[in-house]
């Protein structure tokens, strides 16, 4: 049986193909448009996954997509019936969702000589992110958790995996979700960009735990591990908030409401100098979203009695809090889907229709590197088309044989404080750079973070041509060091 999964319609557009319940390939579109976060429907990476099998998109069987329409009805009703949102509101994403295209057009319109004839299945979100971690993981029982920002009308999930099953215990719904918090303290602090949250994460260290009280009043912590948004200070319930999903990088208007500004004082603007205050923000709102994660989660281990648990969501891709769980919590094992965030909803939109047709459970991911690789021939056509190009950078090429000498030579570039980009093997799946699609430079000078955003700001120059980006799919493959001034490559054999 082979399922492709998809993850469209959100950011991070994705696709991933299963054959008989074991992971085959997996890759994120922006790895092959080169524009992060990419959302729209992820023709090339389905392109990428049929090429690694084999296959045409005829011989698919099933297509999950992690996405549900249907799903959480009840909650949506409710909240209809006891909020009453503005009606343009409604009208608004009801109209977005009847104009965009359907699966089986858009896979027409990108494979119009490959038509595809299986079944379409829409998981539901949280769901999607929960079987992309407990049935990926190596736990035969576990909690699992998922936390984002919003799909399908529910920004967290959580429940108990067992064996081939998930039973989900709980959900938040709309308008609440952590998600949302900390992606409106990363606007205020003037991130703008979608997928900013990184930047307040690693400004938190900077500063102090200042402002807890202002971040109790914004996220209250309630009974049984759940968490609530105070929504005087958002504008997501009820105002459009202008985005755009399709065909380019996410963009969102501003989340936060005026009262936010009254609350902690006049937002930070992006071309303003990051201040004392900023540092104080942004350690309290991580430590108001601790306190609110192991809330939820120290409520579920002491109610399961589990110490082994599962994570996936945007929210798990937050590393500071991840690494303070077995010091927090009783949990003593942890595993954390690679593509957390809504990529990964395509390997579990795909596992989740496996297990609904019968599949048992019979590959656990173990490593993170499902994306394309290329091989010594691969290597020689990119040299040859850019022979001019690196001669015209002053570089030169070596080839090293021995794997010792390139790391011996790789090292010394570091020392010496090179900027290096490491290059090898099949790209990874996920946000961050494992080992095979890396940067890598001397953290023991205290000089090196200039230098590398120096270089990071002039890509094409410090990586060698502009033709050869470490963060795109258009890498030449095995080990490989580069900086601006030797290139040196070892096939792999």
């Amino acid at each position: 049986m082979i399922i492709l999964g998809l993850n469209s319609f959100h950011a991070d557009s994705s696709a991933a193909l299963f054959r008989d319940g074991v992971l085959i390939a997996a890759a994120e579109e922006e790895r092959f448009r080169r524009t992060k976060h990419w959302a729209g429907f992820p023709t090339q990476s389905i392109s990428y996954c049929l090429q690694q099998a084999g296959i045409k998109l005829g011989d698919v069987d099933h297509i999950a997509v992690n996405q549900n329409s249907r799903a959480n009805i009840m909650g949506k009703l409710q909240y209809l019936m006891m909020q009453r949102p503005n009606p343009s509101l409604i009208i608004s994403r009801l109209r977005n969702r009847q104009a965009r295209a359907g699966i089986r057009e858009l896979l027409a319109a990108g494979f119009p000589r490959d038509p595809f004839r299986g079944r379409v299945h829409g998981i539901e979100h949280h769901l999607a992110h929960l079987c992309s971690a407990f049935q990926m993981s190596p736990f035969a029982q576990a909690v699992v958790v998922s936390v984002d920002g919003f799909g399908d009308f529910a920004s967290a999930a959580w429940g108990t995996g067992e064996g081939d099953r998930i039973a989900v215990d709980g959900r938040v719904y709309f308008p609440h979700s952590l998600g949302v918090f900390y992606q409106a303290i990363t606007q205020y602090l003037g991130f703008p960009h979608y997928g900013d949250e990184y930047k307040v994460m690693g400004l938190a260290p900077y500063g102090r735990a200042t402002a807890m009280n202002e971040m109790r009043k914004i996220v209250h912590l309630e009974p049984g591990g759940l968490f609530a948004l105070d929504l005087t200070y958002f504008r997501h319930h009820k105002e459009r908030i202008a985005y755009q999903w399709m065909n380019d990088s996410p963009a969102f208007d501003k989340l936060f409401a005026p009262a936010l500004e009254d609350l902690l004082g006049p937002r930070r603007l992006p071309v303003d100098p990051l201040e004392e205050r900023h540092h104080d923000i942004a350690r309290s709102a991580q430590a108001m979203y601790e306190e609110a994660f192991f809330h939820l989660i120290g409520t579920l281990q002491r109610k399961s009695q589990l110490t082994d648990i599962a994570l996936a969501g945007g929210c798990a891709m937050n590393s500071v809090a991840n690494g303070k769980v077995r010091r927090m919590t009783p949990f003593r094992r942890v595993y954390v889907q690679a593509a957390a965030g809504d990529a990964g909803g395509a390997i579990g939109a795909a596992v989740a229709v496996w297990h609904k047709l019968g599949g048992q459970r019979c590959f656990s991911m173990d490593h993170a590197y499902w994306g394309p690789e290329f091989g010594p021939d691969d290597i020689s056509k990119v040299m040859a088309e850019h022979r001019s190009e690196i001669a015209q950078a002053g570089c030169v090429v070596d080839d090293i044989v021995e794997e010792a000498e390139l790391c011996r030579r790789t090292a010394k570039a570091i020392a010496d404080g090179k900027v290096v980009g490491w290059f090898q093997g099949r790209m990874e799946w996920g946000p961050r750079a494992l080992g095979n699609r890396s940067i890598v430079c001397d953290p023991r000078r205290a000089d090196m973070k200039a230098i590398l955003s120096k270089k990071l700001n002039r890509r094409d120059r410090s990586i060698a041509y502009r033709g050869w980006d470490l963060e795109s799919s258009d890498q030449i493959s095995a080990h490989t060091f580069i900086h601006s001034e030797t290139i040196a490559v070892r096939a792999t054999r």
